[in-house]
Protein backbone atom coordinates (compact mmCIF):
# COMPACT_ATOMS: atom_id res chain seq x y z
CA UNK A 1 0.00 0.00 0.00
CA UNK A 2 1.25 3.44 -0.88
CA UNK A 3 -0.55 6.34 0.72
CA UNK A 4 0.16 9.97 -0.17
CA UNK A 5 -1.48 12.99 1.38
CA UNK A 6 -0.87 16.66 2.08
CA UNK A 7 -0.54 17.00 5.85
CA UNK A 8 -0.32 20.61 7.03
CA UNK A 9 1.43 21.65 3.82
CA UNK A 10 3.86 18.71 3.90
CA UNK A 11 3.79 15.95 1.31
CA UNK A 12 3.43 12.76 3.36
CA UNK A 13 4.19 9.49 1.55
CA UNK A 14 3.69 6.20 3.41
CA UNK A 15 5.02 3.08 1.69
CA UNK A 16 4.03 -0.25 3.20
CA UNK A 17 4.16 -2.76 0.37
CA UNK A 18 1.52 -5.35 1.28
CA UNK A 19 1.57 -4.62 5.03
CA UNK A 20 -1.77 -3.44 6.44
CA UNK A 21 -1.27 -0.33 8.59
CA UNK A 22 -4.02 0.61 11.05
CA UNK A 23 -5.58 4.06 11.32
CA UNK A 24 -3.95 4.38 14.76
CA UNK A 25 -0.48 3.92 13.23
CA UNK A 26 -1.27 6.45 10.48
CA UNK A 27 -2.44 8.96 13.10
CA UNK A 28 0.72 8.36 15.16
CA UNK A 29 2.76 9.23 12.05
CA UNK A 30 0.87 12.54 11.71
CA UNK A 31 1.29 13.27 15.41
CA UNK A 32 5.04 12.56 15.21
CA UNK A 33 5.38 14.95 12.26
CA UNK A 34 3.59 17.63 14.26
CA UNK A 35 5.95 17.18 17.21
CA UNK A 36 9.05 17.13 14.98
CA UNK A 37 8.01 20.25 13.06
CA UNK A 38 8.61 22.27 16.23
CA UNK A 39 12.36 21.72 15.81
CA UNK A 40 12.77 22.90 12.20
CA UNK A 41 11.22 25.77 10.27
CA UNK A 42 10.86 24.19 6.81
CA UNK A 43 9.75 20.63 6.06
CA UNK A 44 9.20 19.83 2.37
CA UNK A 45 8.21 16.17 2.60
CA UNK A 46 8.13 13.13 4.86
CA UNK A 47 8.59 9.59 3.51
CA UNK A 48 7.72 6.68 5.80
CA UNK A 49 8.82 3.13 4.94
CA UNK A 50 7.42 -0.01 6.57
CA UNK A 51 9.06 -3.40 6.03
CA UNK A 52 8.01 -6.73 7.51
CA UNK A 53 10.37 -9.69 7.13
CA UNK A 54 8.12 -12.37 8.62
CA UNK A 55 10.73 -15.06 7.98
CA UNK A 56 12.99 -13.48 10.64
CA UNK A 57 12.35 -14.60 14.20
CA UNK A 58 13.45 -11.35 15.88
CA UNK A 59 13.21 -7.72 14.80
CA UNK A 60 11.03 -8.68 11.86
CA UNK A 61 9.49 -5.22 11.43
CA UNK A 62 11.36 -2.12 10.31
CA UNK A 63 10.32 1.52 10.10
CA UNK A 64 12.32 4.23 8.35
CA UNK A 65 11.41 7.91 8.09
CA UNK A 66 13.04 10.48 5.80
CA UNK A 67 12.38 14.09 6.79
CA UNK A 68 12.86 16.30 3.72
CA UNK A 69 14.40 19.55 4.95
CA UNK A 70 16.66 22.15 3.31
CA UNK A 71 20.21 20.78 3.06
CA UNK A 72 20.72 17.14 3.91
CA UNK A 73 17.54 15.23 4.73
CA UNK A 74 17.20 13.71 8.20
CA UNK A 75 16.70 9.93 8.17
CA UNK A 76 16.26 7.41 10.95
CA UNK A 77 15.14 3.79 11.15
CA UNK A 78 14.62 1.09 13.73
CA UNK A 79 13.60 -2.54 13.77
CA UNK A 80 11.68 -4.60 16.29
CA UNK A 81 8.31 -6.23 16.76
CA UNK A 82 5.85 -3.38 17.48
CA UNK A 83 4.96 -0.65 14.93
CA UNK A 84 4.02 1.99 17.54
CA UNK A 85 7.19 1.44 19.56
CA UNK A 86 9.29 1.63 16.40
CA UNK A 87 7.63 4.90 15.38
CA UNK A 88 8.40 6.43 18.78
CA UNK A 89 12.05 5.29 18.58
CA UNK A 90 12.47 6.69 15.07
CA UNK A 91 10.79 9.95 16.12
CA UNK A 92 13.29 10.33 18.98
CA UNK A 93 16.25 9.66 16.65
CA UNK A 94 14.92 12.28 14.20
CA UNK A 95 14.30 14.77 17.02
CA UNK A 96 17.94 14.52 18.09
CA UNK A 97 19.10 15.11 14.50
CA UNK A 98 16.81 18.12 14.03
CA UNK A 99 17.94 19.69 17.32
CA UNK A 100 21.58 19.39 16.18
CA UNK A 101 20.75 20.94 12.79
CA UNK A 102 18.88 23.81 14.44
CA UNK A 103 21.92 24.85 16.51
Amino acid sequence: MNHTENYEGIKLDIQTGEIPISDDVQQEIRDAIGRLKRHISVVNFVDVYFTDKSEKTTDAKKVGIRFGIPGNDAYASDSGDNWMELLKNVEEKLRRQLVKIKR
